[in-house]
């Protein structure tokens, strides 16, 4: 079950962001305690976000200023910061959490592009808009859901990239942040503990990483959008009733 949520997981997060939602589902279901189901997966998705990135990396449309590579360094610091709460914070804090950061994520995921259209906030500098993505990457670092569509909504607004176009870029910060992150909780949190479900994730992550890169150029938009956001709807509910009982 761990190694298709993998696959599914590294797939999404491949073609639009969201596999945090299944990978962290599954986990919790294996009996996995959510703060560390959350680690392991931030840890268990970077190579197939790494995968991806690499696949797309020709393909990269960035914006004149900031530079990419600040951009890439706000990612990662914030990640660092975002991991770092995790584990400094009271698990009781984060379990209670979860299901609202999940409905969080998936209105984000629902509405973030029709809001992105109606708020334009002009053309801000480049320490706005590196601003920005060090707090979107800080809770891309704790929890993590949907922040690559909260980055390409961001950009949108601040920016004259075109979201069509902002894909490649947006697997790239988000591998970012999950490096820092990553590394932290690979040595801080308690992921090595149960490794058989690590290496599962890890290993399907990596298979649909790849996959999903080459298949979102062929799959209509609309399809892949509908995908992650019933994920991320069921999954929601599904924490829901499970903070419930």
């Amino acid at each position: 079950m761990i190694l298709l949520a993998g696959v599914a997981a590294g797939a999404l997060n491949a073609v639009g962001g969201g596999g945090s939602f299944v990978a962290l589902s599954a986990l919790v279901a294996s009996g996995m305690p959510p703060v560390t189901a959350n680690a392991t997966t931030t840890v268990a998705l970077l190579p197939g976000n790494a995968t991806s990135a690499w696949v797309y990396r020709r393909e990269i449309h960035a914006f004149p200023q900031p530079s990419t590579l600040g951009l890439t360094l706000a990612s990662v610091v914030g990640g660092a910061l975002g991991a770092g709460l995790l584990l400094w914070l009271p698990s009781a804090s984060f379990d209670a959490a979860v299901p609202w950061l999940l409905a969080f994520a998936t209105i984000v995921l629902a509405f973030g592009r029709r809001l992105t259209k109606a708020i334009r906030l002009g053309t801000p500098g480049p320490a706005v808009i590196l601003a920005g993505q060090f707090m979107l990457s800080i809770y891309g670092g704790y929890f993590g859901g949907a922040v690559g569509l909260m980055m390409l909504a961001f950009w949108t607004a601040t920016t004259s990239l075109d979201p069509a176009k902002g894909n490649p870029l947006r697997v790239i910060q988000v591998a970012a942040v999950y490096l820092t992150a990553g590394v932290i909780f690979l040595f801080a949190a308690d992921v090595m503990g149960q490794p058989w479900e690590l290496v599962a994730l890890l290993l399907g992550a990596v298979v649909g990483g790849y996959a999903g890169a080459h298949l979102v150029r062929r799959l209509p938009a609309a399809v892949l959008r509908a995908l992650v956001l019933t994920t991320a709807i069921a999954m929601t509910v599904l924490f829901f009733v499970r903070a419930a009982v």
